[in-house]
C-alpha cells in the first residue's frame, strides 16, 4: 500500500443503510480511513491553490479527495505547482511553462482562486487573471458548467423572495476560449480625433458555436431536455450566426426543446423569474455575467462549483468565487464550494460518480447539521470557520458514507406529470434528501445504497 496511505490507516468495512457510525470523533485531515486492498485505479491531479483563500479550500478539498479514494480504492497522486500571483511572485509570470506542462500531464486539475489587489496595477500580461486566461487555453478546455442550484437548507440565504428563489436548479454552459476575450484584432490606439481608443472583437467560427452546443444538447438531454440559446442576435453578427448554428444543430436532438432568449431579457428573467431556465448556453462575454448573477439566486457565490472541460485532455475545475484577499488567511472563507468542484472533477473528468456523489451526501448532510460559514448563516445555525466545515464534511464522508442522500431524478417523460412548484426535487446534480422526498415520490432502493435509486413521482390526477 502507498506510503501515503498507511498513516492511521485501518480496515474498513461498509456501512449498512441506516447504520450509525461506530465513534462520534470527528476525523482529522491527518487521519486517512482506507480500504485494506490495494488501490485498483490511480489518477494525477494537478493542484494549483492560487492566491488569497486558495490555500485554505483546496486544502479542505483535498483532504474531501483523500478520504472518498479510501473509501473507494482510488489512489490520487497530487502535485501542487503555482499559479497567478504566487506564480508572479516566485517566477514573474503568472502561469510557469512548468505548471502548464504539469497541468497537461494530469488527469484533472483542481483551481482554488486567482488574483488580489498586489497584482492590480501590473501590466495586463503579468496580471494573475492572464495566467488562468492561458492555462485555460492552454488546456484547450472550452466548456464551462456553471450549476445554480438553490438547496432547500439555503432557501432562505437567497436574496429573492422564497417562492422566486424555491425550486430554481439550472446549468449555464458557458463557451470559453473564443468571443471578445480572445478576439482579434484587440488594443489600444488613436482616432480621427486624435483621441485615445480601446477596442476589442467579438468573433466565433461555426465550429467554435458547434461544438460547444453539442455540450450544452447533451446536457439539457440528461436533465429536463430544455435548452435556452442567449445571444443578442437583433445587434451583433456574431450573435447571428450563433443562433444560426444553434438553431440547425437542434434536428439532431428532438427530444430537447429549445428556445432563444436576448441577453438583455435573459439577466431580466434570472431574477423575475429563474426557474424558467433548465439549461443556458451563451457565449464567453455573456456566460461570464449571467452564471455569475445566477449564482447569487443561489444565496451565496460560496457554494457553486465549476468544470471547465474540452475535446480531450484534463479538465479543470474551480469554484466560481474570487480570492476574497479581504478575509485571506482568517479561516473564514467557505469551502464548499471548492469541495463540491472536487465532485464535479470526480463526475466529469474522471467518471467516478460513485466517489462524486460521497462527496455531494456529505455536502449535505454538514449542511442539515447546521453548520453555516459567514457568507450563508442565519440566526439558529452553528457558525464555523473554513477548517471546521471542512472537518465536518470529512465527518460525514466517513460515517454517513451508506446515507442514499443522492439520488437519480425521474426522466424526462416522468417530470413531465409533477406539478411545477415540486421542481426544487430537480437538482442539477441530483441532490435530493430522502426526507425532503416522501411527499412526493415513492422510494424504490436498490441493493446498494449508493447507486442510483429509482424516484417513482407521485402523479397529478
Amino acid at each position: 500500500m502507498a506510503a501515503s496511505l498507511q498513516l492511521n490507516c485501518k480496515p474498513f468495512a461498509p456501512l449498512l443503510l441506516h447504520s450509525k457510525p461506530a465513534s462520534k470523533r470527528v476525523p482529522r485531515f491527518s487521519t486517512v480511513r482506507c480500504c485494506a486492498a490495494a488501490p485498483s485505479k490511480s489518477y494525477n491531479i494537478t493542484l494549483l491553490s492560487g492566491d488569497g483563500i486558495g490555500p485554505e479550500v483546496i486544502s479542505v478539498a483535498k483532504s474531501a479527495l483523500q478520504l472518498v479514494a479510501s473509501l473507494e480504492g482510488i489512489e490520487f497522486k497530487f502535485r501542487e505547482v503555482p499559479v497567478g500571483g504566487a506564480a508572479l511572485d516566485l517566477t514573474g509570470v503568472p502561469l510557469p511553462e512548468e505548471t502548464l506542462s504539469t497541468a497537461k500531464d494530469s488527469d484533472a486539475v483542481l483551481l482554488g482562486a486567482i488574483g488580489g489587489y498586489k497584482w492590480d496595477n501590473n501590466e495586463k500580461h503579468l496580471k494573475p487573471e492572464t495566467g488562468l486566461l492561458q492555462l485555460r487555453a492552454g488546456l484547450k478546455v472550452f466548456a464551462n458548467l456553471r450549476p445554480a442550484t438553490v438547496l432547500p437548507q439555503l432557501v432562505d440565504a437567497s436574496t429573492l423572495k422564497k417562492d422566486v428563489a424555491e425550486g430554481v436548479d439550472l446549468m449555464v454552459v458557458r463557451e470559453l476560449t473564443g468571443g471578445i476575450y480572445f478576439g482579434k484584432p484587440r488594443g489600444f490606439s488613436t482616432n480621427e480625433n486624435g483621441e485615445e481608443i480601446g477596442f476589442n472583437t467579438e468573433v466565433y467560427s461555426s465550429h467554435e458555436i458547434d461544438r460547444i452546443a453539442r455540450v450544452a444538447f447533451e446536457t439539457a438531454r440528461k436533465r429536463s431536455g430544455k435548452l435556452c440559446s442567449v445571444d443578442k442576435a437583433n445587434v451583433l453578427e456574431a450573435s447571428m450566426l450563433w443562433r444560426k448554428r444553434v438553431t440547425a444543430l437542434s434536428s439532431e436532438y428532438p427530444d430537447v426543446e429549445l428556445s432563444h432568449m436576448y441577453v438583455d431579457n435573459a439577466a431580466m428573467q434570472l431574477v423575475r423569474n429563474p426557474k424558467q431556465f433548465d439549461t443556458i448556453v451563451t457565449n464567453n462575454i455573456f456566460g461570464d455575467i449571467l452564471s455569475d448573477e445566477a449564482s447569487m439566486i443561489t444565496g451565496s457565490i460560496g457554494m457553486l462549483p465549476s468544470a471547465s472541460i474540452g475535446e480531450s485532455g484534463p479538465g479543470l475545475f474551480e469554484p466560481i468565487h474570487g480570492s476574497a484577499p479581504d478575509i485571506a488567511g482568517q479561516d473564514k472563507a467557505n469551502p464548499l464550494a471548492t469541495v463540491l468542484s472536487a465532485a464535479m472533477l470526480l463526475r466529469y473528468g474522471l467518471g467516478e460518480e460513485k466517489a462524486a456523489r460521497r462527496i455531494e451526501a456529505a455536502v449535505l448532510d454538514t449542511l442539515d447539521r447546521g453548520y453555516r460559514t459567514g457568507d450563508i448563516y442565519s440566526a439558529g445555525q452553528k457558525l464555523v470557520g473554513c477548517k471546521e466545515m471542512g472537518e465536518q464534511v470529512m465527518k460525514s464522508i466517513d460515517s454517513k458514507v451508506a446515507t442514499p442522500l443522492l439520488l437519480i431524478s425521474p426522466t424526462a417523460e416522468e417530470r413531465r406529470g409533477v406539478r411545477a412548484e415540486e421542481s426544487f426535487c430537480f437538482l442539477s446534480s441530483k441532490r435530493v434528501s430522502i426526507t425532503q422526498l416522501r411527499d412526493l415520490y415513492e422510494y424504490v432502493p436498490t441493493d446498494d445504497p449508493l447507486s442510483s435509486a429509482r424516484l417513482l413521482p407521485r402523479r397529478v390526477h
